[in-house]
């Protein structure tokens, strides 16, 4: 792959190449090639990942109909909080009213290394646009089953929010389009900034535009190899769409699942039809055996203030961030090769005419 695409980028370079000597021809197409084939190396270790994994479906973290594992009762798996309520279709979080607020916890915590949430939800209502609220929540916490104003539950939490906003608080916010889709990790300490709609603490998101839809909507959530992944399916096509994709997040084992949903002088309808939790199991190196052996106790994202810096272009996923900055390091490294190639050439021929 890597000869194929030094051999097309000749015939576009001949003139660089008429003015090197034979040695600093070849040294020039070895670093060409090295180029070329760092970049194919990276963008094949992204693709593969999917196929260095196999998912098992994980029942007892699991809420599907017809939600027998949901009660009271201590052998539950499911505990319902304020005004939930289960139907035959939905376990309904709050119903179109105004005030209210419910939740699905789960009674199992999770010790699982790697994992998969895939979150089939729906929100509809009367309200028109931007006159409907506030929307559902996706927990990975320490904390259940206690209320609160961060979508239905406690705010400075421990662990991982993923929310779906679909009423904006920021009046002077143009560039954001809502329902909103974002992700918080909190280690306990961090408040969820409401008038700003989560943006100081937002690992980063997408616009979703998901209520009253005909179709299903989805939520994904994956944590693998200290990765947080986050799509969605909500335009009815059956395909993911990317919405986050961020390294360096670090999760404890033990916490709880659950989902949460709030309505306050506007309401929707919040319903969960299923969360299906899945256990990854991913091949792994030695190195990265040895790094991840390290307990972690507390919530935490790595580099959180690059992330913040990086975050000034809205949109940009991880991913997109991550190979913005590798394409920019690596053109800036052939540059200086060919200028230094280049001024050697010139200083060479000088160095000719003067003796």
């Amino acid at each position: 792959m890597a000869a194929v695409s030094c051999r097309r980028h000749r015939r576009d370079s001949k003139s660089i190449y008429i003015l090197l000597s034979p040695q600093k021809m070849t040294l020039f197409k070895k670093l060409l090639c090295t180029f070329i084939l760092l970049t194919f190396t990276v963008g094949h270790c992204f693709a593969d990942d999917d196929h260095e994994m196999e998912e098992f479906l994980k029942r007892e973290y699991s809420l599907t109909k017809p939600y027998q594992a949901v009660g009271s009762l201590s052998s539950s798996h499911w505990e319902l909080m304020g005004d939930a309520m289960v139907t035959t279709e939905q376990v309904r979080l709050t119903p179109d009213m105004q005030s209210r607020q419910g939740a699905v916890w789960s009674r199992i915590p999770c010790h699982l290394n790697d994992w998969e949430m895939q979150v089939h939800f729906k929100i509809h209502g009367k309200g028109k646009k931007n006159l409907n609220g506030d929307g559902l929540a996706i927990w990975y916490t320490k904390e259940r089953i206690q209320k609160g104003p961060v979508f239905g539950n406690k705010d400075n939490f421990t662990g991982l929010g993923v929310f779906v906003d679909t009423y904006p608080n920021e009046e002077k916010q143009l560039e954001r389009i809502f329902p909103f889709v974002l992700a918080m990790v909190g280690n306990g300490t961090i408040s969820y900034d409401h008038e700003r709609d989560g943006r100081p603490t937002e690992l980063g998101g997408c616009n979703a535009m998901v209520r009253n839809l005909k179709h299903d909507t989805f939520l994904f959530i994956r944590y693998v190899r200290r990765r947080l992944t986050v799509m969605i399916d909500i335009d009815g096509q059956h395909e993911w769409r990317d919405c986050l994709d961020l390294p360096g997040v670090r999760l404890p084992k033990g916490f709880y699942f659950g989902a949460t949903a709030i309505t306050g002088d506007l309401s929707d309808n919040h319903d969960i039809i299923s969360l299906k939790l899945y256990q990854l199991t991913v091949l792994r190196s030695k190195q990265e055996e040895e790094e991840e052996e390290e307990e972690i106790t507390i919530p935490s994202v790595d580099n959180m203030e690059l992330l913040r810096l990086g975050r000034s272009e809205e949109g940009m996923s991880g991913l997109a961030i991550f190979f913005t900055v590798l394409f920019s390091m690596l053109g800036c490294i052939f540059l200086v090769v060919v200028g230094l190639l280049l001024y050697g050439h010139w200083n060479e021929n000088r160095r000719k005419r003067f003796y």
